[in-house]
Order: C-alpha cells, then sequence, then structure tokens
C-alpha cells in the first residue's frame, strides 16, 4: 500500500465515531443497535475496499455515509424471498417457485395460518385424528386410487414407497429411466437411501418386457417405471409400457411401482397438450403404487402425492419416516382447496393458474398482448417502446420436455441502453421482473404473465428506465 493511499484510508471515520452521530440516534429508535452497528462496519469496509482495489480517492461525507448506512439497514431488514413477475414463458419454473396458487388456495392457507385448526384433531368424535385423513378421500375420489398419502414432495414419495415395499430387496429399472432432475436428484442414489438394491436392464434407448421378466428373482421387491421428466429419447426406441409391467407384476406376484413425475388429473388433449396421462390412466392400467408433485401440473403447492392399492399404502402410513415427510398445515389447506377444483374440470381450467396458462389460446394471447402494450406505454416514459412479436413458451416443472406452445412476447427497448442491461434493471426492481433475452432483444412472455402482475409490472418498467437514466447521465 502506498502512502497516498495509506493517508486516504485515515480519513475513514471510526465505527465508534460514526455511532456517536445525531443522525443516529434517530436510526436507535427504528432499529436494534446491533443492526446499526453490523451496518456501519458494513458500509466503512466498503469505503476501505473501494480505495484500496479500485484506486478511489475520496471518502465520503457524513451525509453520504448516512446515506450508505441507512440503505445497508434497508437491506438488512428486507425480506429475501419476494413476489417476481414471471415474464420467461417457462410456465411451471422451479427457479421462481413453480406453480402459482389459485386465489381458493390462497383464502386456505389464510384461513388455517391466522389461528388455530383440526389439523390432528377429530371434531366429530372429539379424539385425535389424522392428518391425511383431510385429503385421502378426496384424492382417491379424482385418481380412482383406494388409497392415498401425502408427503412433502415427490422426493420424499419415493424414498418412503421404497423404504416401505423394498428395503433390503431389489428393484428392477430400466436402464432409460435411471433418471438425474434438478438439484442432483438422481434414482440410483434415492434407491440408496432408501435401502433397496437397483437393478439395472436393458439399455438407455432400448427395454423389452423379456429384460424385466430375465430379471426378477426371489429378491425382487418390485417392479418401478420412472417418468423421464426434462428430457426425451427419440428415434430407435423402445420402452415398456405400465400396462405390460402391471401383467407382468401380476404373473409373478410383483408390485408394480410408478413414479409419475408432474402428475396430471385432467386429460389436456383436447387442449392441444398431448403426451401426458392421468394418474387415473396409469392406475387403470394396473399401477400398484403411482406418485408425483402437487406443485407442477397438478398446481398446488409443494407436495408429494401417493397413490395405489391400500395393502400397499397403509403401511407406508406406519413407516418412521412419514414423521420426517408429513406435510404442515399450510401445504395441506392450499392442496386440498386445489383438489377441490378438480371436481369441475371447468372450475378447473380457469382458476388454477398452471392450467389456464397451458390452456390459453393464441387470440386470447394476442388480445391480452395488445392491451398489456396499450397500458405499458400510457404510463413509460418516452425512451421505452414496446414491440410485440411471436414466439414459444415451454411448460417447465420436467413436464412436456418437447412441448412448445405458440406465445406472444413483448420485447422491450430503452434508448441508449442494451438488453443486458434492461434486463439488470428490471430484475433489480422493487418487484422483479424476470424475461429472457434472445439475440440481443430483452422479451417478456405474455403467456405467463398474471393479471395480478400487471400493476406491478408497469411500476418496475418505470423504475428500471428512471435507473438507468439517473445511472448514465
Amino acid at each position: 500500500m502506498n502512502r497516498a493511499a495509506q493517508d486516504i484510508l485515515k480519513r475513514i471515520p471510526k465505527v465508534d465515531r460514526v455511532l456517536e452521530w445525531p443522525e443516529i440516534s434517530l436510526l436507535l429508535t427504528l432499529h436494534p443497535r446491533t443492526e446499526i452497528v453490523k451496518a456501519v462496519r458494513c458500509c466503512l469496509e466498503t469505503i476501505r475496499e473501494q480505495i484500496l482495489r479500485n484506486g478511489s480517492e475520496t471518502v465520503p461525507d457524513e451525509d453520504g455515509i448516512m446515506t450508505a448506512i441507512a440503505t445497508e439497514l434497508a437491506r438488512r431488514g428486507a425480506r429475501s424471498l419476494q413476489a417476481v413477475v414471471n415474464a420467461t414463458g417457462v410456465v411451471i419454473h422451479t427457479n421462481l417457485g413453480r406453480a402459482p396458487l389459485a386465489k381458493q388456495a390462497e383464502e386456505a392457507i389464510h384461513t388455517v395460518a391466522k389461528g388455530y385448526s383440526n389439523l390432528e384433531y377429530n371434531l366429530v368424535n372429539g379424539e385425535r385424528g389424522l392428518r391425511n385423513s383431510h385429503l385421502e378421500e378426496l384424492i382417491c375420489e379424482l385418481t380412482g386410487a383406494e388409497a392415498a398419502l401425502v408427503v412433502n414432495n415427490n422426493a420424499a414419495a419415493v424414498i418412503l414407497a421404497l423404504s416401505t415395499l423394498a428395503a433390503n430387496r431389489e428393484v428392477i429399472i430400466s436402464r432409460g429411466e435411471l433418471v438425474e432432475i434438478g438439484g442432483s436428484f438422481r434414482i440410483p442414489d434415492v434407491m440408496r437411501q432408501s435401502g433397496a438394491t437397483l437393478v439395472e436392464i436393458g439399455t438407455t434407448n432400448r427395454t423389452h418386457r423379456s429384460d424385466f421378466q430375465s430379471a426378477i428373482t426371489e429378491k425382487s421387491a418390485l417392479l418401478l417405471k420412472v417418468h423421464t421428466s426434462n428430457f426425451s429419447i427419440v428415434g430407435f426406441t423402445t420402452a415398456v409400457t405400465v400396462a405390460e409391467l402391471a401383467d407382468l407384476g401380476n404373473e409373478n406376484g410383483i408390485p408394480v411401482m410408478l413414479d409419475a413425475g408432474s402428475g396430471c388429473l385432467i386429460d389436456l388433449a383436447p387442449h392441444g397438450i398431448r403426451g401426458e396421462a392421468t394418474i387415473r390412466h396409469f392406475l387403470d392400467q394396473g399401477a400398484d403404487v403411482v406418485t408425483f408433485s402437487g406443485d407442477k401440473l397438478l398446481g398446488g403447492p409443494q407436495a408429494g402425492i401417493i397413490t395405489g392399492q391400500r395393502k400397499l399404502i397403509d403401511p407406508m402410513k406406519q413407516h418412521p419416516l412419514l414423521r420426517a415427510f408429513r406435510p404442515d398445515k399450510l401445504t395441506l389447506a392450499a392442496l386440498e382447496a386445489t383438489l377441490l377444483l378438480y371436481r369441475d374440470e371447468r372450475q378447473a381450467l380457469r382458476n388454477i393458474p398452471t392450467l389456464a396458462m397451458l390452456t390459453i389460446t393464441w387470440p386470447q394471447l394476442s388480445h391480452r398482448a395488445g392491451l398489456l402494450i396499450r397500458r405499458l406505454r400510457r404510463s413509460a416514459p418516452g425512451t421505452v417502446t414496446f414491440i410485440k412479436h411471436q414466439g414459444e413458451s415451454s411448460a417447465g416443472g420436467g413436464s412436456f420436455p418437447l412441448l412448445r406452445l405458440a406465445t406472444v412476447l413483448i420485447e422491450v427497448r430503452i434508448q441508449g441502453f442494451s438488453a443486458q442491461q434492461i434486463e439488470a434493471a428490471l430484475r433489480r426492481a422493487a418487484t422483479p421482473v424476470i424475461g429472457r433475452i434472445h439475440q440481443e432483444r430483452l422479451l417478456l412472455d405474455v403467456r405467463t404473465i398474471l393479471d395480478s402482475d400487471i400493476n406491478a409490472l408497469t411500476d418496475s418498467l418505470n423504475e428500471a428506465a428512471a435507473k438507468l437514466a439517473r445511472n448514465f447521465q
């Protein structure tokens, strides 16, 4: 460090001295002293780093330091988890919280969260109840299953089922279905954790019924089929269907389990979305146990749902792992409200945001885009322009990996700034807006912009334009 830098560093006030400033007394009425001390230290350390790393030759005056302290206090007090506007066009976006909830689910959460509930209390006989009882009958009604169990996600559902049905025994699965999904969730790792032994058969692209048959021994506990989730193998391929596995399982007295992944409860083919069978279809084909997620295609909260034969699911309800995997009251409330909508398919398609976004028609999208652009233009500064384009959306969340949905994109331009600069400014707004950059253009996909997002989107665009203008004047 040269002498000039040393002299500059000496001008940075000490922490104790800053804490004696009159402005700090006002902050002490609003924040704990420990938080103010941390903010002061952080701001002074930032000034030191700017001098040492960037060669800054100035130390902010008292007003500048107090502004930095107030900003740091606000940052420390802000919630890390916050709402964002999903303008990416990925409907079930894992990084953005997957499925947004229906209003009915929001209301159910609020009702249960604000006070006590009958989570594990039987109101009929006045005795202790079971939390799974709130949903089992409804799930069975919607899927045709004999029994059902809810846990906190589908990974937990798979581990619980394997631990109960196949611990210290063998599970036979096709090599082409040994998947890894987001967060390094790997089927082979799950099997090891459950105590089951993996028996891998077939090849990456082709597995036959005879491969399963040849692998069956007295140690075989399950025939397992896994949804390939976020990828698809095409071309020279052969796979064993659930119905074929069920026939084989019946012949050999071995249950068939399916990890269905996303979990679809209604047939979306009439809406042009094909390739995802319903849970009822898999059970009708003969699957003995089917697991799936609650927060993907189903459109509810994060949950894992296990459906199937009572004789196989009842032991899971007694397994020690269930306590670690059980859902809380808020999850159960939101899931029940979501599932109730499925009793009327029209209500489900209209009120569950995931289904509404997937099935919205092109004319509806185009109309919404026009309304949105007119709304944005009315309030945006003159430096901001909007251009409508055609594009594609995707389902996301491991659903329909090959599906591309025609959509409408709004390109946002702010005079004098690149797409990357605009994207960063929107991402850092009070309500972050997450879009996508394609061919040096910032694009907002109308499909995933909720009606409730429009005010926040408008404010965030204006905020981003103003910040960019200030920073580059």
